[in-house]
C-alpha cells in the first residue's frame, strides 16, 4: 500500500503502486499512474495523463505532466510517460505531448535531471542521460542514450542529439548533433569525439577510431552529406571489429536522417580546436 502524507491531495482515481511514498503537500491528479518504489519528496504536482515507472525519485516543487507551453494546445488528452530509476530534481517541469506530433512526451530509464530542467512537449529523452541544472529542451527534441548536457544549455525545437554526445555548459544547440560528438558554444559547434565517454561505456579502441574517422569524413574533408555517408560506408566495409562497424552504421543512419543539419562544415572548427588554430596564426 502507498504511504501518503496526510497533507497531500491524491485523486481517488489516481493509481499508486505498492511502496510508493508521497511526501507532504503533493498534488496528484486523476489520470496519473505511479509505479512501485517511486518516491515523491514534497510539494510536487503530478497531473495530466502521466505514467511514471518504478523506483523513481522526484524532488521538491517538480511539476510533472503539465499542459504544454504551446498556444495550439486545446486540452487534448495527450501523455507523458516516464520510465524507471530516474532522478528528477527540484523545480523540474515536464510537459505532456501535443496532437501536432505523436501526442506523447517520453523520458526513458536511469536519467538524472538536475534542478530547473524543462522538458517541453513531445520530447523524447533516452536512457542514462545526465541533464545538468537549468537546461531547457524546446518542443519535439530527441535525445539518445548516454548523452550529457552541460548546465544553462538551450536546445532548439526539433533538434536531434545523437548517442553519447557531450554538450558543454552554456551551449545553444540549434542543429542536430552527431553520435559521440562533443559540442560547445553559442551557437554550439562540434569540436571532436567524446572519447572519454566511449571509454567509460566499454567501447573498443577500434570503435573509438571509427568514430573519429567518421567525424573527419563528415566535417573536415569538404564532402557533401551524401558523399560523407558513402565514404563512411566504404571505410566500414574494411573493418573487422563488429563494434566499430556498428559505430559507423549509427553515424551513417543519423547523418542521413538529420533534420537540422548539425553537419554544417562552416562551423566545424569553431569550437576549442578552431579557436586554438586561429590564435596560432596571429
Amino acid at each position: 500500500m502507498a504511504q501518503i502524507h496526510p497533507s497531500s491531495l491524491v485523486d481517488p482515481q489516481a493509481k499508486l503502486a505498492e511502496n510508493v511514498v508521497v511526501g507532504p503537500f503533493c498534488t496528484i491528479g486523476p489520470h496519473v499512474e505511479v509505479g512501485e518504489g517511486t518516491t515523491l519528496q514534497s510539494h510536487i504536482v503530478l497531473t495530466g495523463h502521466t505514467k511514471i515507472g518504478k523506483n523513481n525519485k522526484i524532488y521538491a516543487f517538480a511539476a510533472i505532466g503539465i499542459d504544454p507551453q504551446d498556444k495550439k494546445y486545446r486540452g487534448e488528452e495527450t501523455q507523458l510517460i516516464i520510465g524507471d530509476n530516474n532522478v528528477i530534481r527540484e523545480h523540474c517541469t515536464l510537459s505532456v505531448g501535443t496532437v501536432q506530433d505523436k501526442g506523447i512526451t517520453i523520458i526513458g530509464n536511469g536519467n538524472l535531471l538536475m534542478a530547473n530542467v524543462h522538458v517541453a512537449h513531445d520530447c523524447v529523452i533516452g536512457n542514462d542521460t545526465i541533464i545538468a541544472n537549468n537546461v531547457g529542451f524546446a518542443g519535439h527534441v530527441h535525445v539518445a542514450d548516454d548523452v550529457i548536457v552541460g548546465g544553462q544549455s538551450g536546445i532548439h525545437q526539433f533538434v536531434k542529439i545523437g548517442k553519447g554526445v557531450m554538450l558543454s555548459g552554456g551551449s545553444m544547440v540549434r542543429q542536430d548533433c552527431i553520435p559521440y560528438g562533443m559540442y560547445q558554444g553559442y551557437p554550439a559547434s562540434p569540436f571532436g569525439i567524446n572519447l572519454e565517454g566511449m571509454k567509460r561505456h566499454g567501447y573498443s579502441r577500434a570503435a573509438m577510431h571509427a568514430a573519429r574517422e567518421s567525424y573527419k569524413l563528415i566535417f573536415r574533408e569538404g564532402k557533401t552529406v551524401p558523399e560523407a555517408v558513402e565514404a563512411i560506408k566504404a571505410y566500414a566495409s574494411a573493418l573487422e571489429d563488429e563494434q566499430a562497424k556498428k559505430v559507423c552504421e549509427l553515424m551513417c543512419e543519423f547523418t542521413e536522417q538529420a533534420t537540422r543539419q548539425g553537419q554544417d562544415r562552416r562551423h566545424a572548427h569553431a569550437g576549442r580546436h578552431g579557436r586554438a588554430d586561429r590564435a596560432g596564426k596571429r
